[in-house]
């Protein structure tokens, strides 16, 4: 089997990289590697949707897989994920397209604009390691909520559970290029006003690699 894995930046996917068989270069950001009876290609795209979607799509364009999984931390919304959780992201949506006016957001849908903004992974691949995550709902953003009134009111807008600044872009590249894929997450924080001493960043990163991982052993 071919899998593509996904992360933003290298740190998120170095536990599960470093169980894996380094085979060679295979362009800008992709290394392949080998796991059991799979080719696993790992592209480290950078932080952001416009860089995800780009390179993910690229190498998409260049080569078939059977899989594409897109791991990473995330910050939750939901008082019944700690950080630690991990979670399949099976809806994601890309949150800030829109427009103001005034003290009100205006979605694309009221601006009657053509675009594509909310994502679902209808198909996900049939994985026992992948089936035993609890399911949520993600938005992606550009600037990451830390605003108690920001925080509220996207809470209202969308009822997420976990944002990240990827997902909805990953989402989207796969969609297009019709591959399987899954939107695994950590949470490596609740989303509050910025607090990096509550983060619990290195335990995040170390359960997604042992969920990645498994994800792997049961493909």
């Amino acid at each position: 089997m071919r899998i593509l894995i996904v992360a933003a930046t290298s740190i998120e996917v170095a536990p599960v990289v470093a169980t894996l068989r380094e085979m060679s270069e295979r362009g800008p950001r992709l290394t392949r590697y080998a796991h059991t009876a799979h080719d696993v290609d790992v592209l480290i795209t950078g932080v952001g949707m416009v860089a995800t979607a780009a390179w993910t799509s690229r190498v998409l364009a260049l080569a078939r897989y059977d899989v594409a999984l897109n791991v990473g931390v995330c910050g939750s919304f939901d008082q019944a994920l700690k950080p630690g959780a991990v979670v399949h992201v099976v809806t994601d949506r890309i949150a800030e397209l829109g427009a103001e006016d005034g003290e009100a957001f205006l979605s694309i849908d009221e601006l009657n604009l053509p675009a594509e903004y909310e994502f679902t992974n209808a198909a996900p691949p049939a994985n026992a390691a992948l089936r035993s995550l609890p399911e949520v709902s993600g938005i992606t953003v550009n600037t990451i909520h830390g605003n108690e009134r920001s925080i509220a009111a996207v809470i209202g807008r969308f009822k997420p559970q976990v944002e990240s600044m990827e997902g909805a872009a990953f989402m989207q590249a796969c969609l297009v290029h019709e591959v399987a894929f899954a939107e695994v997450r950590a949470v490596s924080n609740v989303v509050e006003r910025r607090n990096r001493d509550a983060w619990k960043l290195a335990d995040a990163i170390g359960v997604l690699g042992t969920t990645a991982l498994s994800i792997l052993d049961h493909a």
